[in-house]
């Protein structure tokens, strides 16, 4: 009975909706939050989540709009979490909310911090761009991770929904100072966008340090393998040669990628003797990075069967790879 009594006194929803914007507008940002955040939790105890949702979305978009980051953020994770109680099927319509919200997510020069900064000035300013740099991509990962669970929950692929992670690993590598090449290719990957990831990885040549060019395009490609994607790690491959042959004709004599190649060829036909062969003769190349063994491990056992000594080790990578 409470329940259906609040219900009917709740006023229409565009009433808070300008209500609100105009105490934004008035420069009150974070006293408008806490009236998005307690209003909406009245639509929601009420069941009427499309309400709930309308205000969330336009308090998301209004903070973000008036550069209140944290404030945004803070709307946008509550709208997936309203979502996930309302069990809102994955469709167009709520995407193209997720979309306009990411859209709004400021994207601002960073300035370099591998640089000789020698006035106190400087370095303090530094700093301070490259503290809101990573609040602003962490408020981002926190949103759009949310939304990919959501996704995958709720009528989308098992994975979260391929645009989801494209739009993240596209902010994570614009966006981030520090660039964690391994977290933006696990949602690349999942994004069924390898012209893009491949055009990033060639970009990311240019800005990584001697060595770890080759590093990145092995676990790009054995990430696909993985997920028993052969035609977009082909792809990849072929794409990374055409590209490195004008402009970096070193990288094609690497032994990783070299043993990709080989790697590549061998997975077309039954031919574990000479897959378990490649893994011993590039063995020192391989165990650059523990996770290019990890990788093969699993490509091992979706190819040949062969089973895993952790069975654990596959399903906790899983969970770890949709928590990035």
């Amino acid at each position: 009975m409470s329940r259906e009594r609040t219900r009917r006194e709740l006023p229409p929803v565009q009433e808070h909706i300008d209500k609100l914007r105009k105490v934004v507008e008035e420069g009150n940002g974070y006293g408008a939050l806490q009236m998005y955040k307690s209003i909406s939790a009245r639509y929601v105890t009420a069941q009427r989540f499309s309400e709930a949702l309308d205000i969330l979305f336009s308090g998301a978009c209004i903070e973000l709009e008036h550069g209140l980051v944290n404030c945004g953020a803070d709307l946008a994770i509550l709208f997936v979490d309203t979502l996930v109680k309302a069990k809102s099927p994955c469709n167009d319509e709520t995407l193209d909310r997720i979309r306009g919200m990411y859209k709004l997510f400021p994207r601002v020069p960073v300035p370099p911090h591998l640089v000789d900064v020698s006035d106190d000035e400087d370095v303090q300013n530094l700093q301070e761009s490259l503290g809101e740099a990573r609040s602003r991509v962490d408020n981002l990962t926190s949103f759009l991770r949310a939304a990919i669970k959501w996704s995958a929950e709720f009528g989308g692929p098992s994975t979260g929904y391929p645009e989801l992670h494209a739009m993240l690993g596209d902010y994570l590598y614009t966006e981030c100072p520090e660039l964690d090449m391994v977290r933006i290719s696990r949602h690349f990957v999942r994004a069924e966008d390898p012209e893009k990831f491949a055009s990033m990885l060639i970009s990311f040549m240019g800005r990584c340090y001697p060595g770890e060019d080759d590093l990145a395009i092995a676990r790009a490609v054995l990430m696909y393998l993985s997920m028993g994607n052969m035609k977009d790690a082909n792809f990849m491959m072929d794409e990374i040669k055409r590209q490195a042959e004008t402009k970096n004709p070193e990288l094609l004599e690497s032994d990783l990628i070299q043993f990709i190649s080989y790697l590549l060829e061998t997975l077309q036909r039954d031919a574990l003797p000479l897959f378990n062969m490649l893994r011993v003769k590039y063995k020192s190349s391989i165990d650059r990075d523990q996770l290019l063994n990890e990788l093969l491990d699993e490509i091992a056992e979706r190819f040949y069967g062969v089973q895993r000594k952790n069975p654990l080790q596959g399903m906790f990578g899983d969970i770890f790879k949709m928590m990035g």
